[in-house]
């Protein structure tokens, strides 16, 4: 099972789980956003799952976030977090999720503002307002989206990208899809 904790409610949920359902041998378990979205709120509602239901061996906690207004700080308190403990992850979008969501399009080059990512991405689903349609992100684009961050991720940043456009989420991505 991978929990993943997210900081947006539509998007990132709707596309891990859609990742997910791509085989039978894992389960994504999205926790639900309530009206906190910082980072520490983010990192709160994970933190209170694992309190309460646990995590086995096997399963897998991540976190998910943009890099948007937070601070280095912010981000840090994650990435702490993530180095805790084997089964723990940190995907991080900068500058926000649609970037990774473009990469199954096309290389993302000068995507780098959030307004840039979404003027681009709207020129590969025009109709886009946050939901992720299943039919638009088969394997095939998952597995280019998944090469195409990892040769941007050159060399591997060892917490998150810090200068846009980048994304680590092919990790969670590429995680996911190990276990099928």
């Amino acid at each position: 099972m991978f929990v993943i904790a997210a900081e947006g409610s539509v998007t990132e949920l709707t596309y891990m789980s859609l990742v997910g359902a791509i085989g039978s041998n894992v389960r994504v378990h999205c926790l639900r956003k309530g009206d906190k979205n910082s980072p520490s709120q983010v990192l709160q509602r994970m933190e209170q799952f694992l309190k309460s239901e646990g995590l086995r061996t096997t399963d897998e906690a991540w976190v998910v976030v943009d890099t948007d207004a937070w601070t280095a700080e912010d981000l840090q308190s994650l990435h702490s977090w993530s180095t805790e403990r084997c089964n723990h992850g940190l995907a991080v979008s900068n500058p926000k999720f649609e970037f990774w969501l473009l990469l199954h399009f096309d290389s993302g080059n000068g995507a780098a503002t959030a307004t840039e990512c979404d003027r681009r991405l709207k020129k590969h689903l025009p109709a886009y307002d946050k939901r992720v349609e299943p039919s638009k992100f088969p394997r095939d684009r998952i597995d280019a989206a998944i090469e195409r961050a990892r040769s941007r991720d050159t060399p591997a940043c060892s917490d998150w990208p810090r200068n846009p456009p980048g994304t680590t989420v092919y990790r969670l991505v590429e995680r996911v899809l190990a276990v099928n």
